[in-house]
């Protein structure tokens, strides 16, 4: 049995994969990468962004990322994020997930976590709650975090051109991100891989795809035993 044929998705519900991790990290350079390797097993996938990913949402996007408005209440941020969410969420991801398709999100909850709890100090049980509200039990099934040092992420991310918002921030800031991101894997290590965001780029991209073949493997087990097919080889 081949992959191409194992994987017509499971019916009502495509995989959800999150690509996560600080300002120059690499995970939008591989999200096309990926994108077209699952493609290559015949498997419909949908790309996507946050803060962002439908029109409402792009236009929260703005707001977010504009360096005018660094005077943004902390409570405002998160709200918006949120509502950016539940836009994206009812327009553009569970529609895809619901027909089938496997959904590659460069950044999702866990950056919230990272960015308002951990950057801006927010409650994380704050966060939990609106994470519930907007989300339901919806979550990834597998999320790559793009892990490197703050200050080689921000070196990459400013000399791509004028920072916004929060590749303006400090240090300091990307600092407690990084921490949050990392405690969040390792509480949760069946669905996260952690990928070495400071290799080679053809190193980073190996790793990356590796991961995501694993739960694609994982994906023809699951499919080939609803099926009746037993064990599939």
């Amino acid at each position: 049995m081949n992959l191409s044929t194992a994987l017509n998705p499971k019916p009502g519900r495509g995989c959800f994969i999150t690509l996560e991790g600080i300002e120059g990290a690499g995970k939008s350079t591989h999200i096309a990468p990926l994108s077209a390797l699952l493609s290559s097993l015949g498997i419909a996938v949908v790309t996507t962004r946050e803060p962002g990913g439908s029109p409402i949402a792009e236009r929260i996007r703005t707001l977010l990322l504009d360096s005018a408005n660094t005077g943004m209440d902390e409570t405002a941020e998160l709200l918006l994020m949120f509502a950016a969410r539940a836009e994206h969420l009812a327009k553009r991801i569970r529609p895809a997930l619901e027909s089938g398709a496997w959904v590659l999100c460069d950044r999702f909850t866990d950056a919230t976590y990272a960015y308002q709890g951990g950057g801006r100090g927010l409650n994380p049980e704050r966060i939990a709650v609106l994470e519930t509200l907007v989300q339901g039990d919806l979550r990834p099934d597998l999320t790559l975090l793009f892990d490197l040092e703050p200050a080689l992420g921000l070196a990459r991310a400013r000399g791509r051109g004028a920072a916004d918002r929060f590749e303006s921030e400090t240090l300091c800031f990307f600092e407690a991100v990084r921490a949050v991101y990392l405690e969040r894997a390792h509480a949760s290590p069946e669905r996260y891989r952690l990928i070495d965001g400071a290799a080679p780029l053809s190193a980073v991209a190996e790793q990356a795809c590796q991961a995501l073949l694993a739960l694609v493997e994982s994906r023809r087990y699951e499919t080939a035993g609803a099926s009746g097919d037993g064990a599939a080889v």
